[in-house]
């Protein structure tokens, strides 16, 4: 897994140290060489076989609750769905954070403001909602980039109480707004020439095949941009040791805004990905908020294949509660991993210890 950032002792490292970036423990690995490929795999797989074993267990004792073995496996399909979704846009939370040490909790409500730019382009032009893509990422990019730039490049290194009002006030700012122009009836995004087909006796429709394909392809891309690019290795230059990173030419505030940009933007993608599966309405980036913050917490707080990893457990999760506890909130099985993970390991499933 790849922690990106500096989580209270760990550093987002290259394969190479950049030049003057060197991390400030010295030897120690920067932190996004865990989920990009780098050292600690052997314990990685050890905490992903014990991982999956418990999943085989919570299986198992679903289908002995249950008695039937096409709703469990429903229950599996549709949970890795959604759980590719969550883990874009837990990526772009703990990317955010990984770099910026910034806890954002405008997140939710951003992506509902890239729900809301869908489906206006959808009844406004006609276009294909995943065509819309081409508008909500671009402008999620952006709004990310003036956020950054207008009310947070102040307090990347201040305090978090700072952090919390800025982002809280930013999220219900834009909540309200979505109010005042949109109004509170829900709105619905329907996918043109949708289908289902059987999946082992699993219905699965192309819209949540789509979304779950398309989380898949741009986590991928966003891997390659942190590994494989100079502007990458710059963010991960930056993450390990800013002044480090300053000293050799780096432009340090820059790199911080197109961070804050590109995080934007991951939840903009998944806004229009989820669309044609939820109902759209100002509110709903609360949900998403609470799902995100506990898939990057389960990840390791700035752990960018954590937050993958994390994002399918909770989609597993949330669908296997509705089996165990018949007539109570998903969340409430999705809360009880969450504490009893944050009980045996304080620092997430794939995070180092400070």
């Amino acid at each position: 897994m790849s922690n990106i950032g500096n989580q209270k002792g760990a550093a987002l490292a290259p394969d190479a140290e950049a030049p003057g970036a060197a991390s400030p423990r010295g030897k120690a690995p920067h932190p996004l060489r865990a989920a990009l490929g780098g050292g600690g795999n052997a314990a990685i797989l050890k905490r992903v076989a014990i991982i999956g074993g418990a999943l085989v267990i919570a299986i198992a004792v679903a289908l002995l609750k249950s008695g039937s073995g096409l709703v469990v496996w429903q229950s599996v399909v549709t949970g890795l769905l959604m759980g590719g979704l969550y883990g874009l846009i837990a990526m772009g939370l703990t990317l955010i954070f990984g770099v910026l040490d910034i806890v954002n909790f405008a997140h939710g409500a951003l992506l509902a403001v890239a729900m809301f730019i869908a489906f206006g382009v959808v009844q406004g032009t006609g276009l294909h909602p995943y065509l819309t893509l081409l508008v909500a990422v671009p402008a999620l990019f952006l709004i990310g980039g003036v956020v950054h730039r207008g009310l947070l490049s102040g307090t990347g290194g201040g305090s978090l109480e700072n952090q919390l009002l800025i982002t809280l006030g930013l999220s219900l700012l834009l909540e309200n707004g979505l109010l005042m122009f949109f109004g509170a009836e829900p709105k619905t995004v329907t996918l043109p020439g949708d289908f289902q087909f059987g999946l082992f006796g699993a219905v699965v429709t192309g819209a949540r095949l789509y979304a779950f394909v398309g989380a898949l392809l741009l986590g991928a891309l966003l891997f390659w941009l942190l590994r494989r690019t100079r502007f990458g290795t710059a963010i991960r230059a930056v993450a390990a040791n800013g002044p480090g990173a300053e000293l050799v030419g780096i432009n340090v505030r820059r790199i911080h805004t197109l961070t804050f940009a590109i995080g934007t933007a991951c939840a903009g993608a998944a806004a229009v990905l989820a669309a044609p599966l939820i109902t759209v309405t100002p509110t709903l980036g609360e949900q998403f908020n609470i799902t995100a913050f506990v898939v990057v917490v389960l990840g390791g707080m700035g752990n960018v294949g954590g937050a993958l990893v994390g994002g399918l457990l909770i989609g597993l999760v949330e669908q296997l509660t509705t089996i165990y506890m018949d007539g109570q909130s998903s969340l409430l099985g999705v809360f009880v991993v969450f504490v009893v993970v944050l009980f045996l390991r304080p620092q997430g499933l794939f995070g180092r210890r400070a």
